[in-house]
């Protein structure tokens, strides 16, 4: 087995202090106090190393991919929430084009009744983005009876409103057809058969301690608390957030999706033909649980991604981008609602994610020029 790593060592290294460079001005500039970067391919890691420190003190861990657990917010959304529906499509429990109040009867109101799974996923049911639920509700049970009775505020299908409430439903139907908790299907059905053993909702008190804090308590750093609130009224399990787990593990995951739905021994966990229809473009850029790679702005994704490039950020400041037609995943992992030293930290999050994007195709292309030269085989 070639390391890939020693070979970019021995040779030119432009690719890889590039990297470091990016993550560390993002350091240096107040946005994150460390961070853990992974890229590779759907055969390799090229890059996985963490950077910086856990806190702003000197002493705290350096991050790790392999052991440093990141609350990855909204990265639930695509992570455990759509590929858990997508299983469920191609076991023909769940349609794409049948109305939501099929699979949940409680969602109620008027003009409900047109509102389908495809309009969830797509970010176009019609409902606003936002419920303060940790305030609104006393409990789960009330929490999820103000999502499911939440009134349109558009015709389905009309407009693009990026929602943590569509990814609450979609959850709340994969736990509906599975009759499992959401929390369980994707551990057994999705995480485990990948791989992704440290992966999951709900961190126990035994594994908080490798977790990247996330807040502050009186000057004592809090860790493996989930950071959504609404996720945390809904006991931990939601459909949008709450979901754990380490640089390494999401590899796993970015490579079965370039896989397009295969393991890497060959087993097929979700059929092509479904992961391609969740990541074409759809209306407003968007893809079924996906964004699509905006190639008007810089910010996120670069200016080397292709068209085809789909990815998700998270809150708390972590993101994950693939590209299926240059075969290049490039995940970015910090804890930067941690005491940020800078203002607007999500916008300049967004431009150290557009650096090290460009920086990580010239990384991938880089290896496989080495490996074709050294192999003799187009490669990659």
């Amino acid at each position: 087995m070639i390391n890939l790593l020693a070979l970019l060592l021995t040779a030119q290294t432009h690719p890889l202090a590039e990297i470091d460079t990016i993550v560390r001005d993002g350091i240096g500039a107040g946005v994150y106090p460390g961070a853990v970067v992974v890229v590779g391919t759907a055969d390799a890691v090229l890059l996985a190393k963490g950077y910086g420190r856990l806190t702003w003190t000197g002493g705290s861990g350096v991050p790790s991919p392999d052991s440093t657990l990141y609350d990855l917010a909204s990265l639930t959304k695509v992570v455990a929430t759509t590929p858990a529906i997508m299983l469920l499509i191609d076991r023909g429990l769940v349609d794409l084009d049948r109305p939501v109040r099929d699979y949940l009867a409680g969602f109620k109101g008027e003009g409900k009744d047109a509102v389908t799974v495809r309009h969830l996923l797509s970010h176009t049911s019609g409902l606003r983005a936002f419920l303060p639920l940790n305030t609104l509700a006393d409990d789960a049970e009330d929490a999820r009876e103000l999502v499911m009775s939440e009134p349109l505020r558009w015709r389905p299908g009309t407009r693009v409103e990026y929602s943590d409430l569509n990814a609450m439903l979609v959850g709340w139907i994969v736990e509906a057809v599975s009759r499992t908790p959401l929390d369980e299907f994707v551990r057994d059905e999705l995480h485990v058969p990948l791989g992704m053993n440290q992966t999951r909702f709900n961190l126990p008190r035994s594994a908080r301690s490798r977790a990247a804090p996330i807040n502050v308590w009186h000057g004592q750093p809090i860790r493996g608390v989930i950071h959504d609130q609404n996720a945390a009224r809904l006991n931990g399990v939601a459909g949008h957030a709450g979901l754990y787990s380490t640089g390494r593990e999401l590899a796993l995951f970015a490579q079965m999706q370039l896989r397009r739905g295969t393991l890497g021994d060959g087993v097929s966990l979700v059929r092509p033909e479904t992961v391609d229809a969740f990541t074409r473009p759809g209306q407003g850029r968007r893809a079924l649980g996906w964004a699509m790679n905006d190639t008007t702005s810089s910010d996120d994704t670069g200016t080397l991604l292709s068209p085809q490039a789909y990815g998700h950020g998270g809150f708390t400041g972590t993101s994950i981008w693939i590209d299926p037609s240059q075969n290049v995943f490039v995940i970015l992992l910090t804890n930067r609602v941690y005491a940020p030293r800078t203002r607007r930290s999500i916008t300049r999050l967004k431009a150290v994610r557009g650096r090290l994007a460009d920086a990580a195709l010239r990384l991938k292309e880089r290896s496989c020029g080495l490996l074709r030269a050294l192999e003799g085989a187009a490669r990659c």
